[in-house]
């Protein structure tokens, strides 16, 4: 999706913008936070949430979708960026090289996450959602049942006849399908299909693709009364979300911490797939659904 975000100043709106321009919390001059995100729903509504709140407490809040995964992870290592919205399953995987083990709990897997990026990175992780926006397999009804699968192990034998649909990342992703299959075995499927995330469900209903790679706060997937199948194998680890934040920004503006913990601790299951759809079902702009449901909350 492509957006742009657009600030009009007139009258006492200019004012309160020069006001705001000349304080912040952390001391008479703007701090400039410079905010990332991945280029999905999702991440453009968190980080245009975390550009409004500190924005609202004063800050210079500069918030730009830089590109996937490692783009957003290169990025705020290198000083580019001062924080993004991660997923800590991706994280711990994918940027870490991790070995998730089943017997984790979401609480470890976060705690280990951040331990080594504090060790290895000098990055800081605040605190995470109570959504788990993990990875998924997704069908409609018709055709699981066409198939009989209902667990990621069933399908796994019988995808030599099958397309899948997927993001660009997942082909090559630690945690993606070249670990699937040797986590399951089988998934040897006839046609693999790239596809930009907003395209993936359409393909489902045009049958174009017969199986897609999901996330489990997709709108689309109680909109469409799609079909997740699960995952027995519990190949997947769990994917809150945290704010990341360099540690050094962090400390010049710890009232940050504050802040952003205040937007993660509204964010379930429920309310993320919620806003994720305003988004890709009624089609309204992500800056729009995050600053109405920040002003809900009471946050802006």
């Amino acid at each position: 999706m492509a957006f742009q975000r657009r600030t009009f100043f007139t009258g006492a709106a200019l004012l309160l913008a020069t006001t705001l321009s000349a304080c912040t919390g952390s001391g008479s001059e703007t701090t400039q936070i410079k905010i990332g995100s991945k280029e999905f729903t999702e991440q453009y509504i968190l980080g245009h949430m975390f550009e409004m709140v500190l924005d609202n407490a004063g800050y210079d809040a500069d918030y730009t979708a830089i590109g996937g995964s490692s783009e957003n992870h290169a990025a705020l290592v290198a000083g580019e960026i001062d924080l993004y919205p991660e997923y800590t399953g991706t994280a711990l995987l994918v940027h870490l090289g991790e070995t998730y083990d089943s017997a984790m709990s979401t609480e470890d897997v976060y705690q280990t996450v951040k331990d080594l990026y504090t060790e290895q990175f000098n990055v800081t992780l605040l605190d995470p959602t109570s959504f788990n926006n993990t990875y998924a397999l997704v069908m409609t009804q018709d055709r699981a049942n066409e198939l009989g699968v209902s667990q990621v192990s069933e399908l796994s034998t019988k995808a030599n006849d099958l397309t899948l649909g997927t993001d660009l990342e997942f082909a090559d992703r630690s945690d993606g399908l070249p670990a699937l299959k040797e986590s399951y075995g089988g998934f040897d499927f006839d046609e693999v299909k790239s596809l930009d995330p907003g395209l993936l469900y359409s393909g489902l209903e045009t049958g174009d693709i017969d199986v897609t790679t999901g996330y489990a706060t997709d709108g689309q997937i109680a909109a469409f009364e799609l079909v997740v199948l699960e995952d027995d194998r519990q190949f997947w680890p769990p994917y809150p979300i945290a704010p990341f934040i360099r540690q050094d920004t962090l400390d010049a503006n710890p009232e940050i911490a504050e802040l952003l913990n205040g937007v993660t601790t509204f964010l379930d299951d429920e309310a993320m797939s919620r806003l994720n759809w305003e988004v890709a079902g009624n089609d309204r702009e992500p800056d729009e659904v995050a600053r109405d449901f920040l002003e809900q909350q009471g946050l802006l």
